[in-house]
Order: structure tokens, then sequence, then C-alpha cells
């Protein structure tokens, strides 16, 4: 009976009913459309993720979508990193962020920041990208805005193959967060983690 509960609720990667199996049902094209914006400006995660098919838990299609990720080129996996917006930038300030990333550092309080915080966001920004090629990526829904300006300043310290590595999974946490906005479930918590890669 609880389990019931939980999957009418949709908590923990239980869907309602028939809306992952009508994603299934979709065709490359389609399912690419519905999900493309999951992984950030890479449509192409999805659409590599719908031969994966069928999905019976969000935690089955966010396993596809995290192995098209691992199984990605370096390249590949770089253009994902690329492809992220940074935390409280300029892009921030002027609106021009994707819906999702939108919703994801305004719940984190990042389009609220003094100009001191501005500021201390656009340095520590300027030097991660400057070291890594990349913006800083994290999944802000797992942290205060305080506990992310610590990941920045500890991360600035990684190796770049560790902060690559670090960057990939925060990418992934994106994800399943997201599928779960997306399909209406309520997404299981996680171990927590020091957010230092």
């Amino acid at each position: 009976m609880r389990a019931q509960r939980r999957a009418r609720r949709g908590v923990g990667g239980a869907a309602p009913p028939g809306r992952l199996a009508a994603l299934s049902r979709l065709d490359c094209r389609a399912f690419t459309r519905a999900l493309g914006s999951i992984c950030e400006h890479s449509p192409w995660v999805a659409a590599r993720a719908w031969e994966a098919r069928p999905f019976a838990t969000v935690a089955q299609l966010h396993a596809a979508m995290r192995g098209v990720l691992r199984a990605a080129s370096e390249e590949e996996q770089l253009t994902v990193l690329r492809a992220h917006p940074e935390l409280a930038g300029t892009v921030v300030r002027a609106r021009g962020l994707t819906v999702f990333s939108t919703m994801e550092q305004s719940g984190a309080g990042l389009d609220r920041l003094t100009e001191q915080e501005a500021a201390r966001f656009d340095r520590l920004n300027a030097a991660y990208r400057a070291r890594f090629g990349f913006a800083f990526i994290i999944c802000v829904r797992n942290h205060t805005r305080d506990a992310i300006l610590g990941a920045l300043t500890r991360r600035l310290r990684n190796r770049v193959a560790t902060e690559v590595t670090t960057a990939l999974r925060e990418v992934s946490e994106i994800m399943r967060h997201r599928l779960h906005g997306l399909i209406g479930t309520t997404p299981s918590p996680i171990r927590a983690r020091h957010p230092t890669g």
C-alpha cells in the first residue's frame, strides 16, 4: 500500500502511470524534442538514450542518459561542459539562460546577489574558466549559495582531469533533477557528498 501511494505521488522515480510509457513510444525525433533540453544545449544525449527504451522508471531513463555521457568521446564530454552557463554570471543578470537554468539559479538565489557578491562570483568564475576552459558546474538544487561559493573556491585547486570528472558528475545530477521535474516525480535524496570532487 505504501509503495502504491509513493507511486501515485511520483516519489523515488515511480512516474505517474502512463507518462514514461508514452515517452518510450515516441520516435527518436519526438523523444529528442521532449527531452533535448535535459542536458544543457546537448540534445544528442537524449537522442542516443532513446535507443535504451523502454523506461519503467525515471531512474532507468536517467541511467540511460548518464550512460550516454560516460560513453561519449572526450571532446563530446567537453562540449557538454562548455555548453553550461556560468553561475550568477552576466548571462544570468541579462536574463539569457535556458528555462531550466533560470529556474535552478533563481531557486538558489543566484539572480539576487549584492554588488559585492556578484563581483566575487565574477572573479572566481573568470579564474575557473581560465584554468579549466569551461564554466563551473554544480547542481545548485543540492547546495546553498554559500556552499556553492565554497565549492567553487575549493575546486579551483583541482587538477584538470579531476575537475572534468567532477563536472560531469554534476551534469548527471542536474539531469536527474530535470528529468524528475519534467515528468512530475520527486527525486530520492542522494547521500551527502563533499562538493569538492
